[in-house]
């Protein structure tokens, strides 16, 4: 069983930035890919983000790269997302994916609001 659980999501000004965090718990003895996801309203889900299960392999959406930042932290099973400059579009909820043994495991997500 995995569960991931995110964090760090707001309402910020353009301009500004955020960071998000999402932990993996559970009967997990390995570390594992993980990406962020996020859906604007009225919007499909995006991939923004995935990064490879030793962190040496990172890969970002056109519109967000340079300007986020995917890392992760494998003693803490946590990934981070640095969002800097951020712009009215990058609004939407911000979800945590991985996949174990063939399976798809999201997190609850967290709103990150980006106002003019």
């Amino acid at each position: 069983q995995v569960q991931l659980v995110e964090s760090g999501g707001g309402s910020v000004q353009a301009g500004e930035s955020l960071k998000l965090s999402c932990t993996l718990s559970g009967s997990v003895f390995e570390t594992l890919p993980m990406a962020f996801h996020r859906q604007a309203p009225g919007k499909q889900r995006e991939l923004v983000a995935d990064i490879s299960r030793d962190g040496t392999v990172v890969d970002y959406a056109q519109s967000v790269r340079g300007r986020f930042t995917f890392t992760r932290d494998g003693a803490k099973n946590t990934v981070y997302l640095q969002m800097n400059n951020l712009k009215s579009e990058d609004t939407g909820v911000y979800t945590c994916l991985t996949v174990w043994h063939g399976a798809d495991y999201w997190g609850q997500g967290t709103q990150v609001t980006v106002s003019h």
